[in-house]
């Protein structure tokens, strides 16, 4: 009897050394998977910051459009305030009213031939086309004083 429960400690010693190995086992696997969730999370915490819907690329397309639009705001801002100049020039000015008249509309003071090159017809062939006494600008009583 004696000799039968002799194997049967051993075994129930193994088996408590297994355990105790298993639990071991457990703890420090414990640890390792911890640590692997945490590095986890942290390389998808930091995809979202760089890619994310608000993340660095997004930011930094935002800053370039910002750029743009304020050179943009900037051109803009110069051709108004050429504009007006324009217009306190044309309001003000006699001279830059006669200037206008004759560029835009061709006007002619009384006397004057004004030639126009055709553009239809290419650099080489130019072709003149008085606008003297039987023109649409002088038929349509534009001459400046």
């Amino acid at each position: 009897m004696l000799q039968s429960s002799l194997p049967k400690q051993a075994e129930g010693a193994e088996r408590l050394t297994l355990g105790r190995r298993i639990a071991a086992l457990a703890f420090r696997s414990r640890r390792r998977f911890a640590t692997a969730v945490a590095i986890a999370i942290a390389v998808l915490l930091g995809y979202h910051v760089i890619f994310g819907q608000n993340g660095i690329t997004v930011y930094e397309q935002k800053r370039l459009e910002d750029r743009v639009l304020t050179q943009q705001i900037k051109e803009l801002q110069e051709e108004n305030s050429q504009l007006k100049g324009h217009v306190d020039r044309l309001q003000t000015s006699p001279d830059a009213i006669e200037h206008e008249a004759r560029e835009k509309l061709h006007y002619t003071r009384p006397g004057e031939v004004i030639y126009t090159l055709d553009e239809k017809s290419g650099a080489g062939k130019a072709a003149e086309k008085p606008l003297g006494q039987g023109s649409d600008a002088v038929s349509k009583g534009s001459a400046v004083p």
